[in-house]
């Protein structure tokens, strides 16, 4: 009887254990997932920034080879000749 006792208590003890490791893993898990949530956010903010820097450097591309850089004006012409032939498209399909 004393033997079933002392399995009893140990296996209460082994059983509190698991829980507390449990919930300290439950809220581990809670923390992590926050910081990922927030570690998205801020990807997603940098990722948009990395856009805008994009455009505003072929913006300053575009610019600064219409300052009057020989080597670079045939490419800011064939820039110019796209987006007006994008401008035609959009201008027929809205006719359309």
């Amino acid at each position: 009887m004393s033997n079933t006792l002392e399995v009893i208590h140990l296996l209460e003890l082994k059983l509190k254990d698991v829980l507390t490791k449990y919930e300290f893993l439950k809220k581990e898990n809670e923390v992590l997932l926050q910081q990922n949530g927030e570690l998205h956010y801020l990807l997603e903010e940098k990722e948009q920034q990395l856009v805008n820097q994009k455009k505003q450097f072929d913006t300053l591309k575009v610019a600064k080879t219409i300052e009057g850089s020989n080597e670079d004006s045939r490419n800011t012409k064939l820039k110019i000749n796209a987006l007006i032939r994008e401008i035609d498209k959009c201008i027929t399909l809205l006719n359309a």
